[in-house]
C-alpha cells in the first residue's frame, strides 16, 4: 500500500498504528490585483454530477474542493481532508476535515454536507457506483469527523474520492448535495478557491469567477489536482468564445490572455508571435471519440457496431482535423496511446480498415433496414464537427441513410441524454473527444457497460462489467494490466464505441501570463491558482 493509503494517528481519540504528519496550511489568500481573460467553448452546465463535460468539470474545480486529488503522478493526495485512517481490517475508512473550511456563504463546511455529497457522486461516478457495491455505511462522529464502512475490501476508496475515475467528488452544501443526482443544480456555493460571481456572469457570453479571500490553501507545493491552491489573480474571467479564428485574433491583439484550443495549422503562425507562447499541459492528449446509442437500431446490434470499425479511417480525421502530423498519431488501443493500460489486444481491424466490403457485410448480419441514421453535429466545436462529416461520409459510402443534425455543442449534451428512439427526438451517434487520461483507466465512464446505469449510449456488457471488477481486485501492475488486455479484447467485440486517433493539443497564453503547471489529468485548461500575469 502506498504512503497515501497506510493507516494515520487521528488526533482526538483515533489511534492506530503508523503515521502521516498533517501538512501544515498556508494562510489565508493574498489579492493578485490582476484579472485574466480566457476563451473557449461554451459552458453548458454549472453541475459536475449530472454534466461529463470537461467545461464543467473546469468550472467545478475552480468553486468547488474536493476530499483528495490527484497530484501530476496520479496518486490521491489529501485537499479538504487533515487526517485519515484505515482500520486493522481495512473496512473501515475514518476521516477529518482540515481547519478552516467555509463554504462561499460563509457557513462551515461539514461531515453534514460531506456525506450527501459522497452519495449524490457516487450515484453517477462510474468508481463511485463501484464502490458503493462494497460500502456498508456512511457515517458521521461529528461535525469534522465521518467514516466510510466497507462491506469487504475494496482498494480504491482514496482514488475514487480523487477522481481517477471522473473528475473528483466536489463538496457541496448539504441542501445542493441531497438534490437527485439525475437532476441538475444551478446554485453555485462552493468552498473552492474561486467565488463564481453569479451577478456580472452572462451565459453564453461570459463566466466570472473571483478569488475567495476566505479560502485556506494548504501549504505543499502545487501538483495537478492536489497541493496549495494559491490564487494570484483577483478575477478569471472566460469568454464563451466558439469561432477559433475570433479567439486567435483577440489573443494576438491582447483582448483575452489564453485561449485553450488552437487550431493546429495556426500554431506555426503563432509560434512566431513574439506577445504568446505555447504551451502543452496535456502529455496523454485526446483521442477522437464516436459514441453509439445502444437502445435503438441500428446500432443495439452488435454487427452495426462492428462495422463502422471497418469504415473508420483515423487518418483521414488526423489529416482533416488536426492536419500537422507532429501532433497525432493513429491507435488502435481502446485504453488510449501512452497510457498504462494500452495493449494490441484484437486490434485486426485497425490494420484493415477501411474495408467497406466487410463493413457491408456485418450491416446485412446486422439487420440494417436502411432506416436514417442520426448523427448529432456540434457546430460550435470545429473538431466534433468536422468529424462527424467525416463519418457521414463514411457511412454513405458503407450503405449507411445518415440524417446530419447540426446544433451547438449545448444542444448535443442536452440530446445525447435523451433515451427515446432517434425518430422520437433521440439519437444514434455522437462525436466527441476522450482525454487520455480518462480513457487509459477501466472504470472511467467510456468503459461503463451497465445499461443504462451508464454513460450516453448505455452500453450493456455483462463479460465487461466482469473484468472490471477483476481490475479493481488485481493486486499487482501486472496482473492489472493483464486484466486491462482482456477488457480490450472484449470491448473490440461488442464496441461500445470507436476512436478516430490521438492528439497533443497545445494552449496559446500571453507571454506576461506566468505558473500555468502541465497537467496529466487530461485538462486542456490550467487549475488557475498559483498563475500570475506580470
Amino acid at each position: 500500500m502506498s504512503n497515501l493509503t497506510r493507516r494515520s494517528i487521528m488526533q482526538g481519540g483515533l489511534a492506530l498504528a503508523g503515521t502521516i504528519a498533517a501538512p501544515q496550511l498556508a494562510l489565508g489568500q493574498n489579492g493578485g490585483g490582476r484579472t485574466i481573460t480566457a476563451g473557449g467553448v461554451d459552458l453548458t452546465s454549472y453541475d459536475p454530477v449530472v454534466s461529463t463535460s470537461l467545461l464543467t468539470t473546469y468550472h467545478a474545480a475552480k468553486v468547488y474542493d474536493t476530499l483528495f486529488g490527484l497530484d501530476l503522478q496520479q496518486r490521491p493526495q489529501p485537499q479538504m481532508v487533515s487526517k485519515y485512517e484505515l482500520s486493522d481490517d481495512k473496512l473501515t475508512w475514518t476521516f477529518e476535515l482540515r481547519d478552516g473550511l467555509k463554504f462561499h456563504d460563509g457557513a462551515a463546511v461539514t461531515s453534514a454536507d460531506v456525506i450527501p455529497s459522497i452519495r449524490r457522486w457516487a450515484a453517477r461516478s462510474p468508481l463511485g457506483q463501484l464502490m458503493m457495491t462494497h460500502v456498508k455505511d456512511i457515517s458521521a462522529r461529528d461535525t469534522k469527523i465521518f467514516s466510510i464502512q466497507l462491506k469487504e475490501r475494496f482498494g480504491l476508496v482514496l482514488e475514487g474520492l480523487a477522481g481517477s475515475s471522473d473528475g473528483g467528488c466536489f463538496i457541496m452544501r448539504k441542501k445542493e448535495a441531497e438534490t437527485d443526482p439525475a437532476q441538475k443544480i444551478d446554485a453555485v456555493i462552493g468552498s473552492g478557491p474561486f467565488k463564481f460571481n453569479l451577478t456580472e456572469t452572462k451565459p453564453g457570453a461570459k463566466y466570472v469567477y473571483d478569488r475567495n479571500p476566505d479560502y485556506v490553501p494548504r501549504k505543499e507545493p502545487p501538483s495537478g489536482m492536489a497541493g496549495g491552491k494559491l490564487v494570484k489573480i483577483d478575477r478569471l474571467t472566460y469568454m464563451a468564445m466558439p469561432d477559433a479564428q475570433t479567439a486567435i485574433a483577440a489573443i494576438q491583439a491582447g483582448e483575452i490572455d489564453f485561449y485553450d484550443e488552437p487550431p493546429i495549422d495556426l500554431l506555426e503562425q503563432l509560434s512566431r508571435d513574439k506577445n504568446v507562447k505555447l504551451q502543452v499541459l496535456d502529455q496523454l492528449g485526446q483521442n477522437g471519440l464516436i459514441r453509439f446509442n445502444h437502445l435503438h437500431p441500428p446500432f443495439n446490434n452488435v454487427k452495426c457496431r462492428q462495422a463502422i470499425l471497418y469504415i473508420v479511417k483515423q487518418l483521414d480525421y488526423l489529416k482533416a482535423i488536426i492536419s500537422n502530423p507532429d501532433y497525432y498519431k493513429t491507435c488502435a488501443s481502446s485504453f488510449g496511446c501512452g497510457t498504462s493500460t494500452e495493449n494490441d489486444a484484437n486490434t485486426g481491424w485497425f490494420r484493415a480498415a477501411p474495408d467497406y466490403t466487410k463493413a457491408k457485410q456485418l450491416l446485412k448480419e446486422g439487420g440494417y433496414d436502411g432506416r436514417p441514421v442520426v448523427l448529432l453535429q456540434a457546430t460550435n466545436w470545429s473538431i466534433a464537427k468536422d468529424a462527424a462529416e467525416i463519418l457521414a461520409d463514411e457511412m454513405r459510402r458503407a450503405g449507411i441513410n445518415v440524417r446530419l443534425e447540426p446544433m451547438d455543442w449545448a444542444g448535443v449534451t442536452a440530446r445525447r441524454a435523451v433515451k427515446s428512439s432517434p425518430d422520437q427526438g433521440g439519437w444514434n451517434v455522437f462525436t466527441s473527444t476522450a482525454p487520455g487520461f480518462f480513457l487509459g483507466n477501466p472504470l472511467f465512464s467510456y468503459h461503463q457497460a451497465n445499461g443504462e446505469k451508464g454513460w450516453f449510449g448505455w452500453a450493456s456488457d455483462s463479460k465487461n462489467e466482469e473484468l472490471r471488477n477483476r481490475w479493481v481486485l488485481a493486486e499487482t501492475v501486472e496482473e492489472r494490466r493483464e486484466v486491462a488486455r482482456e477488457m480490450q479484447e472484449n470491448e473490440w467485440n461488442f464496441v461500445p464505441q470507436v476512436l478516430f486517433g490521438r492528439w497533443l493539443q497545445p494552449v496559446v497564453m500571453r507571454v506576461n501570463i506566468k505558473g500555468v503547471q502541465p497537467n496529466t489529468f487530461s485538462w486542456a485548461s490550467p487549475v488557475w491558482w498559483n498563475v500570475e500575469k506580470a
